[in-house]
C-alpha cells in the first residue's frame, strides 16, 4: 500500500484549519514516513565537513539556480550533520531557558505547518514557495519572530534556532560537492533513498531540485 496522498487530501478540503486539523496533518505526515521507510543518512566525517579536504568557495551570486542546487544538494548530503550541530546549539540554549526554547520550537513549528498547509490550497503560495524557497524561509522565521515578540522569547528564537540555521545555510552555500555528494543525492531524486531532509525540503516545494 503506497504513502497517503497528503496534497490531494489537503486540497480537497474547503474549511478554515482549526487546531485539530493541524494535529490531523502532523499525523499523516508521520504516516507516510514510516511507510516510506526514510532514514537519515550517516554522520559525515570532520575532515569532509570542514576540515582537510573540505572545499569552499563564493558561490556565483548571477547565477541563482546553481546556487540554489548547491544549497540543496549540500543539505541533503550534510543533514546528519547540520541536525546534530542544530540540536547541540539547541541543547546549550535549552539548558539555560528551556520553558523559552519550547515555546519558540512550538512557535515555529505551528507557523511552518500553517505555511505548508496553506501552500498546499493557496496556488499563489504555492508557486511562490516554489520560486523563492529562501524568501519562503524568511517568511517563516518572520513570522515566528513577530509572534514571540508578543509571546517572549525572542533571544532565544534568534540565538537558539534562527542562528543555526544560517550557519547550516552559509556553510551549505560555500561548500563545494564532492562526487560522492552528486551521487547520494541523485539516488534520492529518483526515489531509491528518502530522507528526513528530503521531506523537509519537498515540504518547501523543492523536491525537484534534489540531485539536479
Amino acid at each position: 500500500m503506497g504513502a497517503v496522498d497528503y496534497p490531494t487530501q489537503v486540497r480537497n478540503r474547503t474549511r478554515p484549519l482549526p487546531c485539530f486539523e493541524l494535529w490531523e496533518m502532523w499525523s499523516v505526515i508521520r504516516l507516510n514516513m514510516e511507510k516510506m521507510d526514510v532514514q537519515p543518512p550517516p554522520i559525515r566525517t570532520l575532515d569532509d565537513f570542514v576540515l582537510g579536504s573540505a572545499q569552499f568557495a563564493v558561490p556565483d551570486i548571477r547565477n541563482l539556480e546553481r546556487w540554489n542546487n548547491r544549497i540543496i544538494n549540500n543539505l541533503l548530503y550534510y543533514q546528519s550533520n547540520y541536525f546534530v550541530s542544530f540540536l547541540t546549539i539547541l541543547g546549550i540554549v535549552g539548558y539555560f531557558q528551556p520553558f523559552n526554547l519550547f515555546l519558540g520550537a512550538t512557535v515555529v513549528t505551528l507557523v511552518f505547518m500553517g505555511f505548508v498547509w496553506a501552500a498546499e490550497n493557496q496556488a499563489p503560495i504555492r508557486r511562490f514557495r516554489r520560486n523563492h524557497p529562501s524568501l519562503a524561509l524568511g517568511a517563516i522565521l518572520g513570522a515566528s519572530y513577530l509572534f514571540l515578540t508578543v509571546l517572549g522569547g525572542v533571544a532565544v528564537f534568534l540565538f537558539g534556532i534562527a542562528f543555526p540555521i544560517l550557519l547550516i545555510l552559509i556553510h551549505a552555500s560555500v561548500r563545494l560537492r564532492s562526487l560522492k555528494n552528486k551521487l547520494e543525492n541523485k539516488l534520492e531524486s529518483i526515489g531509491l533513498k528518502r530522507t528526513p531532509m528530503g521531506l523537509l525540503l519537498e515540504s518547501l516545494g523543492q523536491e525537484q531540485e534534489a540531485g539536479s
